[in-house]
């Protein structure tokens, strides 16, 4: 072959393997809805027919998405909406907002949290970004959350309800929207779901089984108590059926001669005994879907122009991969400060039974060391000991039992170690120039009191 063909035959390879990462990297990282959804196709029909009634006829509904993490609450979300924007009569018709709940501690001061929607003030402000009514807004100023929320809804209102532009509210982790001042946000979109004239639906998603338990009378009455459950309900047969789906490539790939390559490779793999038993023990650890794409998306990170197919030990280095222990990962990057906190954490764990512990109690812990054992440690301030504590909370290795309080004093807010005596000791093994010392203390039994 001559080296022109040879450098023409190189990048057409190059291109077919660009082509598969760039399938398999949205159908494993994204929520995307170009794939297929695994034992969910009567929920998939209840909720298409839900929002089909708001979309075509114009008629109010709420519900509740509810089941565990990576079950394929957003999947099957995102299928539906897909396929209603293709309908004719739904088409730039629908009005999208999107709401989420999740909390997070904040990188720069672990002892505040901050939220994407923390209260019904900033959640407005979120309603009105996304439906693009700044401009109507401007600087008026009303009084209640509901006269506000009902403003806007009457800037949107261009008729009747069947003339009017139906508005779909998506609250993922809905459960935390329950904790807001007196759920003034839940009882106003499922009043106005009940009695506004505009068509507006609003859909929950939540892992919480008891969320009704935990809406107020007054908004529980306004809710329809529709309720969709995603289970994970498949057995393994139908979880190596899936495996195969995920992994292969569609009838439209362009290089037909490669998609049949490869999918029969899939089909292979599927039969070997390796793959099998890397997926039984993912499928014994958990069902989700999400921890299969974040496999294969790791396996799959291995194919090259000179690697184009995947093999067992591409999966099996691939599940190693997704076993480490993501928290001892981060304990080999702290400093030895940081080091010996955790371990006076661990022996105050030991000391007091697993009971919550303070900073001043880790600091007189450090203390102790310092002055009986410690022949290669420095001794730091208190200051400099209590930022390095504080770099532990940024890192969600040590967590507050609860929300300070203004007048809280740092020292004194109860904590927990995220870690365990296992994962401390697994790491410490492996640590870089670790001072002896400091390893037969983290081995001892005994605290230093």
């Amino acid at each position: 072959m001559s080296k022109r063909k040879l450098k023409e035959s190189s990048a057409e390879s190059a291109e077919c393997i660009s082509q598969v990462q760039k399938i398999l990297r949205e159908r494993f990282c994204h929520h995307c809805a170009a794939g297929k959804l695994f034992g969910m196709e009567q929920q998939y029909r209840h909720l298409l027919e839900l929002l089909k009634r708001t979309t075509v006829h114009g008629e109010s509904n709420s519900a509740l998405v509810i089941g565990p993490r990576g079950s394929g609450k957003t999947a099957l979300l995102n299928h539906v909406l897909k396929d209603l924007r293709e309908m004719e009569q739904v088409r730039e018709n629908l009005l999208e907002v999107h709401l989420n709940g999740n909390c997070q501690f904040s990188m720069k001061n672990p002892f505040l949290s901050g939220l994407l929607q923390t209260n019904d003030k900033v959640a407005l402000k979120e309603i009105t970004r996304q439906l693009q009514l700044e401009n109507v807004v401007g600087d008026k100023v009303f009084g209640s959350f509901a006269e506000n929320l009902a403003f806007l809804l009457e800037a949107l209102r261009k008729g009747d309800r069947t003339s009017s532009c139906p508005i779909l509210f998506v609250l993922d982790e809905f459960d935390l929207f329950v904790h807001h001042k007196n759920q003034t946000l839940l009882y106003n979109l499922f009043d106005i779901s009940q009695s506004a004239q505009t068509p507006v639906t609003v859909i929950g998603l939540t892992c919480r089984q008891d969320i009704l338990e935990l809406l107020e009378k007054r908004v529980k009455s306004r809710f329809s108590h529709r309720q969709i459950y995603l289970m994970n309900s498949f057995d393994f047969k139908q979880y190596m059926k899936i495996f195969k789906k995920q992994l292969s490539l569609p009838a439209e790939f362009p290089d037909e001669s490669f998609a049949q390559k490869w999918n029969n490779n899939v089909q292979h793999l599927s039969e070997d005994k390796t793959v099998q038993a890397v997926l039984q023990n993912l499928f014994h650890h958990t069902k989700d879907l999400r921890s299969l794409h974040l496999l294969l998306m790791l396996a799959s990170s291995a194919v090259t122009v000179h690697h184009p197919l995947l093999t067992a030990a591409d999966l099996q280095e691939a599940s190693r991969q997704h076993s480490t222990d993501s928290k001892a990962n981060i304990v080999h990057g702290l400093s030895v400060l940081e080091i010996c906190l955790i371990i006076a954490m661990k022996h105050l764990n030991e000391v007091y039974d697993g009971e919550p512990f303070n900073f001043q109690m880790v600091y007189n812990e450090f203390q102790k060391f310092i002055q009986r054992k410690a022949h290669s440690m420095y001794n730091f301030e208190k200051p400099v000991v209590m930022k390095a504590f504080e770099h532990l909370l940024q890192l969600e290795l040590v967590q507050p039992l609860e929300r300070p309080s203004a007048r809280a004093q740092r020292e004194f807010l109860l904590m927990k170690l995220l870690l365990d005596s296992s994962q401390i000791m697994d790491a410490l093994q492996v640590y870089p120039n670790c001072p002896t010392d400091v390893k037969q203390w983290a081995a001892s039994s005994l605290s230093w009191l």
